[in-house]
C-alpha cells in the first residue's frame, strides 16, 4: 500500500465527519423551521382541507379500512351526500392511523397529523439529497467517468462538438497543465481513477447529495406546503415524489446489471404506488417516468438495463395504483396517463423486435427493415385500436385544471375552476418569492448536467426541469414541483465546486470506499513527480538528479496552482456568504408567515394590545353547542370541511368541488335577491354562515359566487357569462345586481347603512368577538323537505342493498333546478351536448374590459346613453367608510398569500386604477392586505411606478414606513428600483 494511504484516509474521515455533522445540522433546521406554528400555536390543524383529511382519518382510525371504502358521508353535499373512501386519495389517511397504531400509540391522532407535515418535510429533504448525489455519480469506464455531453449524443451537434469544441477544451487543458502544472480536475477521466476503484460515496456526488439537501430543507417553495400542522396531501406527497424518483433513478446507475435494474424499478413502482395512494399529483410523476424513458430511447441510450427497470416501473406501479379505489383504471383510460402507457408498449416491441433480429442475425439495411416492419405493423394496430376504443367513450376527458395548464390563455373556461387563487399563472415576482436566488442558479446546475454530465440518471433532472418549469408557469400552486429539481440543480453546481476546490487543494477526491477499503489506491494527482516510466511502461531509475532549476519551476507551479485555488475559495466565500445569509434569513421570515394557522392568527389592538384573533373556531363551535345535531349549516365551499370537523353539522358544500351544478345552486342562493336566496335555502338548511369583517370575506369572493352560478343558471346575467353585473362600483354599495344581493345583506347587516335582513327571512343569532363571522337562522325552514331529505326510502342506490345510495334534492327545489343547464366544459368531447358558444364569450368577456364595464353601467343605469350631453362634474374620490385603526393592525399582523392579495397585485401591476377605486369604495380595508413576504399594495404600486395609486392608497390610510419580510419599505424599495 501507498504510504500516503494512511493521510488519505485520515482525511477523508475527517471531511466524511465534518459532512456528517452538516447533514444532523441541515435534518435539524429543516424540522425546526416547519415547527414554529406548533411552537408557538400549539398543534392546530390549519387551513380548510386538512380538517377533511383529519376528519377522514379519524372515521379510518375509529372503522376501519372496510368501512371506510364504503362510507357514504351524509353530513356533506346536503342533501346528495358523497361516498368518501372512494373519491379521495387515502394514502396520508392510512399513514396517520399506522403511526399511530404501531408507533406512537400514546399520541392523539391530532397531534400526530399535526406533527407529520414537518416530519415528511424531513424526510423529502433527505429523498432530494439521495436524488442530486445519484444523478453525480460517475462510472469508470473506456471513456473516462462515464458523464457526455449532451452535445455528444445529439446528431445535429454531434460533428460540431467533436470537431470545434473538444479541440479547445483539450488546449486550455494543455496550456492549464504547462502554466500551473495541472489540469485543475477539468481532464480527470479513466486515466486518473483506477479501473476497480468505487465511484460510490464519492466527491463530488456526495457535496452534490449534501448542498441539495440543504437547500431543499428550508426552501420556501417546500415550506409552504410542510410546515407543521399543514396536513394536506402535498405534505407528504412530496416525499412519495422524491422517494419514486430517487429509486427510479438509482435503477438506472451505470454499472447496474439487468436484474439489479429490475429489483430498483420494482422499488420505484412500489413508491409511485403509495404516489399514486397519497396524491392526484401521481399523474405527474408517472408522466416523468415516461417521459424521461422514451427520451433515453430517443437519445440512442436503450438497453436492456433500461427495459427491466421501465417495465418493472410501470408494471408494479401501475398495477398497484389501479388497486386504490379513487384511481381504478384511470392509469389505462384517462388521456392523461396514455403516454406512459404508450411508452410501456414501444419498450415491449423494441425488446421483442431486438431479440428476434439477434436471434435471426440480421444486421445492416436488413435489421432496420425488418424493425421498420415491426414497428409500422404495431403502430397501425394500436392506432386501430384507439380509434375503436374512442368512438365507445372507453377514454375518459382532461380534467379543467390539466387542459389550463396546455391553453393560450390563463383560464381554464370553468369558472369554478378560475375562482381559485392558486390556479393563477406564475410571475416572475412568484418565482423569486419561493425559490429566492435559487431560481438564479439552477439554470447554470442545468446546463452543467446538460453540456458536462450527462448520463442516464442525470438526464432525468434535465426532463424534470422542463417539465416542471413549465407546469408552474402556468399555475403558481405548482412551483411546489419545482422545490426539489431547483434543489438538486443548485446542489449539483455547489456541491462540484466544493468537490472541484477540494480536489485541487488536497490533490485527491475524497472517497469512502476507495480510501477506507480498497487498498490499490493510485494517487490521483502527482504534482510533483519523482520517478518516471519509458515508452513501455516501466520505471526509469533516474542515475542523476533533477537540477535544482527544475525542482524550483515544478516547486513554484504547485504553489501558484494551490494559491490560486485558495484565492478563489476564498473570494468566493467572501462574495456568497452575504446571499446565503439573505437567503436563509428570508427562508426563516417567510416560514414564519407561512406558519400562521389561519383559522386563529394574532393581531394587535388600537392600544398595542397583543390579542388572539380566534372567531373562525369559536363560530364553529358554537354551532356544535348551541344547534340541534341534525341542522344544516349554509356556507360557501370554502368552509364545509371546517363547519364538519369542528361544528359536526351538516354543510351544503366543501372543498371537494366534486358536483359543479351544486355549487352553482349555492352561488345562485348567495348571489340572487334576499327573497330570492331564501326561497333556495329554506328547503336545504337551517343556518347561514358568512365570513365577514373584510379582507378576503365572503362579500369580496362573490363576484366568483355569480359567474358560477351564471355558468348552470344562465337566465341570472343574460349573454354575460363572467357576471359582470355583479361587482363593486363607485358608489360605495356595488353594482346594483350585488346590492340585491342576499350575500350582501348578510354581510352588511346594519353595518353598511341602508343595509338590513329581512327579519322574517333571516334572523342573526350570533357575531363573533371581531365581527369575522355571523350566523343566521333562516326562518320558514321547510319541514316537508327536510323530512323528505332524511327518509331512506328517497336515495337512489346503484343496486339493491347498496352503500351506495346517493340523496336527491327535495321536490321543492324542482322549480327551481328545472332552470338549470348542465355545465359542460370544453375538454368533455364524450358528451354529444356542445357548449361552446358559452365558452367563446366567456373568453371573450373575460379578455375585454371595456364590455364588462359597459355591461355593468347599463345594468346599473338602463337608461344610460352612450353619447354624453351633459357630463356631470367629477368629484373627489373617498372610500365609503374609514378602516379603523384596530382592524388595520390586525391586517398588518396578517401575512398571506390569499385570493384577495392577488387580485389587489394584479390590478397594480397592470395599472387598473378604474377597478382598484371600485374595490376600495366599498372595501377600503383591502388597501391594507400583506401577502406571505410581508408586502402589500403600497409595495407594489411603487414597484411599478404608479404614482396615481400611491395618491389613492394615501388616501385610505396606508402608511410607507411599514417593512416587508426583508426589512424593505415601500420608499426604500422605490429607490432600489431606481
Amino acid at each position: 500500500m501507498d504510504s500516503s494511504v494512511p493521510i488519505r484516509a485520515t482525511v477523508t474521515i475527517s471531511i466524511l465527519t465534518v459532512y456528517g455533522l452538516y447533514f444532523l445540522r441541515i435534518l435539524y433546521d429543516a424540522y425546526n423551521l416547519r415547527m414554529k406554528a406548533i411552537n408557538e400555536y400549539g398543534p392546530i390543524i390549519h387551513e380548510f382541507d386538512p380538517y377533511f383529511n383529519f376528519r377522514a382519518t379519524e372515521y379510518l382510525y375509529e372503522n376501519g379500512w372496510r368501512k371506510f371504502v364504503t362510507w357514504f358521508d351524509y353530513k356533506v353535499w346536503y342533501p346528495l351526500g358523497r361516498p368518501v373512501g372512494t373519491t379521495i386519495y387515502p394514502g396520508m389517511q392510512i399513514t396517520a392511523v399506522a403511526i399511530k397504531n404501531f408507533i406512537l400509540r400514546d399520541w392523539s391522532l391530532n397531534d400526530i397529523c399535526c406533527y407529520m407535515p414537518a416530519w415528511f418535510g424531513v424526510i423529502a429533504t433527505i429523498f432530494t439529497g439521495l436524488l442530486a448525489y445519484e444523478c453525480s455519480i460517475g462510472a469508470v469506464d473506456e471513456d473516462g467517468d462515464g458523464f457526455k455531453s449532451i452535445l455528444e449524443i445529439l446528431p445535429i451537434f454531434r460533428q460540431m462538438y467533436s470537431v470545434l469544441i473538444i479541440p479547445c477544451l483539450r488546449q486550455i487543458i494543455i496550456i492549464s497543465k504547462h502554466v500551473f502544472g495541472t489540469d485543475f480536475g477539468f481532464g480527470k477521466g479513466a486515466s486518473t481513477i483506477p479501473h476497480h476503484s468505487f465511484t460510490e460515496f464519492s466527491s463530488p456526488a456526495i457535496e452534490c447529495g449534501l448542498m441539495t439537501a440543504a437547500i431543499m430543507s428550508v426552501i420556501p417553495a417546500h415550506t409552504m406546503r410542510s410546515v407543521g400542522g399543514a396536513y394536506d396531501n402535498e405534505s407528504i406527497a412530496m416525499t412519495a415524489m422524491t422517494m419514486t424518483f430517487y429509486l427510479w433513478t438509482r435503477s438506472l446507475r451505470n454499472n447496474n446489471s439487468p436484474s439489479s435494474a429490475t429489483v430498483w424499478g420494482c422499488l420505484a413502482g412500489l413508491a409511485h404506488f403509495y404516489m399514486a395512494a397519497v396524491w392526484g399529483g401521481y399523474v405527474f410523476v408517472i408522466n416523468m417516468v415516461g417521459i424521461h424513458a422514451g427520451a433515453l430511447v430517443l437519445f440512442g441510450r436503450y438497453s436492456t438495463k433500461l427495459y427491466r427497470a421501465y417495465t418493472a416501473f410501470y408494471a408494479i406501479g401501475t398495477f398497484f395504483a389501479t388497486q386504490v379505489p379513487v384511481v381504478g383504471l384511470t392509469p389505462i383510460k384517462s388521456l392523461e396517463q396514455l403516454g406512459p402507457l404508450a411508452v410501456f408498449i414501444g419498450y415491449q416491441v423494441l425488446e421483442v423486435v431486438e431479440w428476434q433480429r439477434r436471434k435471426r442475425n440480421f444486421s445492416g439495411w436488413k435489421a432496420w427493415k425488418f424493425r421498420i416492419s415491426w414497428y409500422l405493423s404495431v403502430a397501425l394496430i394500436v392506432l386501430a385500436g384507439a380509434s375503436y376504443l374512442s368512438s365507445i367513450g372507453y377514454f375518459g376527458p382532461i380534467s379543467s385544471r390539466v387542459r389550463g395548464l396546455f391553453v393560450k390563455h390563463t383560464k381554464t373556461g370553468n369558472p369554478l375552476v378560475d375562482s381559485v387563487a392558486e390556479h393563477q399563472p406564475a410571475s416572475s415576482e412568484a418565482y423569486f418569492q419561493y425559490l429566492d436566488v435559487v431560481c438564479y442558479i439552477a439554470p447554470l446546475g442545468f446546463a452543467l448536467v446538460a453540456f458536462k454530465f450527462f448520463q442516464d440518471s442525470s438526464s432525468f433532472l434535465l426532463v424534470y426541469g422542463l417539465a416542471s418549469y413549465f407546469f408552474s408557469h402556468k399555475m403558481v400552486r405548482l412551483i411546489l414541483l419545482m422545490s426539489p429539481i431547483s434543489s438538486c440543480l443548485a446542489g449539483i453546481v455547489l456541491g462540484r465546486a466544493i468537490g472541484w476546490s477540494l480536489y485541487n487543494i488536497l490533490g485527491f477526491s475524497p472517497s469512502i470506499l476507495n480510501d477506507l477499503f480498497n487498498n490499490a489506491i493510485v494517487e490521483s494527482n502527482k504534482e510533483v513527480p519523482k520517478i518516471k516510466k519509458n515508452g513501455k511502461g516501466k520505471k526509469n531509475h533516474p542515475t542523476e538528479p533533477e537540477t535544482e532549476s527544475h525542482h524550483k519551476v515544478n516547486y513554484l507551479k504547485f504553489f501558484l496552482s494551490k494559491g490560486l485555488v485558495l484565492a478563489l475559495v476564498i473570494f468566493s466565500l467572501k462574495l456568497s456568504a452575504p446571499y446565503v445569509n439573505a437567503y436563509y434569513e428570508k427562508a426563516d421570515v417567510l416560514a414564519k408567515g407561512m406558519s400562521h394557522p389561519t383559522i386563529v392568527f394574532k393581531g394587535q389592538l388600537q392600544n398595542g394590545e397583543e390579542v388572539l384573533v380566534d372567531d373562525y373556531r369559536d363560530a364553529y363551535f358554537w354551532i356544535k353547542r348551541n344547534t340541534p345535531e341534525d341542522a344544516r349549516v349554509m356556507a360557501w365551499w370554502d368552509y364545509g370541511y371546517q363547519i364538519t370537523a369542528m361544528g359536526n353539522r351538516t354543510t351544503i358544500a366543501d372543498g371537494n368541488t366534486w358536483n359543479h351544478e351544486h355549487i352553482a345552486l349555492l352561488g345562485r342562493a348567495f348571489t340572487s335577491s334576499e327573497k330570492e336566496g331564501h326561497r333556495i335555502a329554506r328547503h336545504l338548511a337551517d343556518y347561514i354562515l358568512v365570513w365577514a369583517g373584510g379582507g378576503g370575506d365572503d362579500l369580496a369572493k362573490s363576484p366568483h359566487l355569480a359567474r358560477i352560478a351564471n355558468s348552470v343558471y344562465r337566465h341570472m346575467c343574460p349573454g354575460d357569462p363572467t357576471c359582470s353585473r355583479f361587482g363593486a362600483s363607485r358608489d360605495g354599495g356595488g353594482s346594483k345586481m350585488m346590492r340585491e344581493s342576499l350575500v350582501f345583506h348578510l354581510v352588511g347587516n346594519r353595518m353598511h347603512e341602508g343595509v338590513e335582513v329581512d327579519p322574517n327571512r333571516f334572523r342573526e343569532v350570533y357575531r363573533t368577538k371581531f365581527g369575522k363571522v355571523r350566523i343566521y337562522k333562516i326562518m320558514s325552514v321547510s319541514k316537508e323537505s327536510k323530512q323528505w331529505v332524511a327518509d331512506p326510502k328517497n336515495r337512489k342506490c346503484d343496486a339493491p342493498g347498496s352503500w351506495f345510495c346517493p340523496g336527491q334534492y327535495p321536490p321543492g327545489l324542482k322549480k327551481i333546478l328545472a332552470e338549470k343547464r348542465d355545465f359542460t366544459q370544453l375538454e368533455d368531447f364524450n358528451k354529444k351536448r356542445d357548449d361552446s358558444e358559452y365558452q367563446k364569450q366567456y373568453f371573450e368577456h373575460l379578455n375585454d374590459k371595456a364590455k364588462r364595464d359597459h355591461i355593468r353601467m347599463q345594468s346599473d343605469n338602463p337608461t344610460h346613453k352612450s353619447e354624453d350631453n351633459e357630463k356631470p362634474k367629477a368629484k373627489a374620490w373617498k372610500p365609503s367608510r374609514e378602516v379603523h385603526p384596530e382592524e388595520i393592525e390586525k391586517l398588518n399582523s396578517h401575512w398571506e398569500n390569499t385570493a384577495t392579495t392577488t387580485l389587489m397585485w394584479e390590478m397594480i401591476s397592470k395599472g387598473d386604477v378604474k377597478d382598484l377605486l371600485k374595490y376600495l369604495t366599498d372595501s377600503p380595508d383591502l388597501a391594507f392586505v400583506r401577502s406571505s413576504d410581508g408586502r402589500g399594495p403600497m409595495w407594489w404600486a411603487y414597484e411599478s411606478g404608479n404614482e396615481k395609486i400611491v395618491r389613492i392608497l394615501k388616501k385610505v390610510g396606508v402608511r410607507e414606513d411599514l417593512a416587508d419580510a426583508n426589512g424593505l419599505t415601500p420608499k426604500t424599495l422605490a429607490k432600489k428600483e431606481k
